[in-house]
């Protein structure tokens, strides 16, 4: 396959970025669309440029470091990761455009690599539970029906990727902040921060900057791991429950 590329190319988050066009030939369709960014690199290193910073950690759809805006998509055209996404999903003689994340809170560091750090600040704020440190209890000690076990598996496969904020017309973040609330406010182990938990992670959510929801569902269509859109009623659901009973 020959392709044309077109790079988002940024020195720093202070310089100002451009698209930069190149073009790599020979590309394999069973290559991940990482292995063709390494193969434009090995190009560009070969002629003495710089090659194109882009995040990236296991390369195998768990981490979700792999983090690219393609052709206007989170992480391209399917719906997985971008180390994940195979070159059989474009046609030779393609033109490709790859750009980072766009979201305030998400500034670039340089070219492809942004700094999702503020997910870091939501998750510190309340994502944690209290546990008594020894041994650990027994599977059975603590029961938790069926439905509450499978809609916290279902909001823990969140790998914090980032692709909600990117689809999002507004930048929001609520997919992922709720996908966190609502992974431990349906356990019993998550009951003693309950309240606090989604009050201080939806506070912080705003003082990072990211934009409000209008539950436009772009963040669920992009989301890798199949984040059910009323993830998000059901954290609006515990926040109003929260403040309810801070106020009285």
């Amino acid at each position: 396959m020959k392709l044309t590329l077109r790079v988002w190319r940024q020195k720093n988050a202070d310089a100002d970025g451009a698209m930069s066009t190149y073009e790599v030939d020979g590309i394999s369709s069973d290559m991940s669309f990482l292995e063709m960014l390494d193969t434009l690199n090995e190009e560009l290193i070969v002629k003495g440029d710089d090659p194109v910073a882009f995040d990236h950690d296991c390369r195998e759809g768990i981490c979700g470091a792999c983090s690219l805006v393609i052709n206007g998509d989170a992480h391209g055209p399917e719906r997985t990761t971008t180390c994940q996404l195979h070159m059989r999903s474009f046609e030779d003689g393609d033109t490709i455009d790859i750009e980072p994340w766009r979201a305030a809170a998400f500034p670039v560091v340089k070219d492809l690599v942004v700094d999702r750090s503020a997910f870091d600040r939501i998750i510190q704020s309340g994502g944690y539970i209290s546990a008594p440190t020894g041994s650990a209890p027994d599977a059975h000690a603590t029961p938790v029906p069926k439905p509450d076990a499978d809609s916290a598996f279902e909001h823990a496969e969140c790998i914090g990727c980032g692709a909600c904020v990117a689809a999002c017309p507004n930048g929001s973040a609520m997919l992922f902040t709720s996908a966190k609330v609502n992974h431990l406010n349906v356990l019993p182990q998550g009951a003693p921060e309950r309240e606090t938990r989604v009050l201080d992670m939806v506070a912080q959510m705003d003082e990072e900057g990211f934009g409000g929801c209008t539950l436009t569902g772009a963040c669920a269509s992009a989301c890798p791991k199949g984040i059910p859109l009323p993830s998000i009623s059901a954290m609006n659901k515990e926040w109003l429950r929260a403040t309810r009973k801070v106020s009285r």
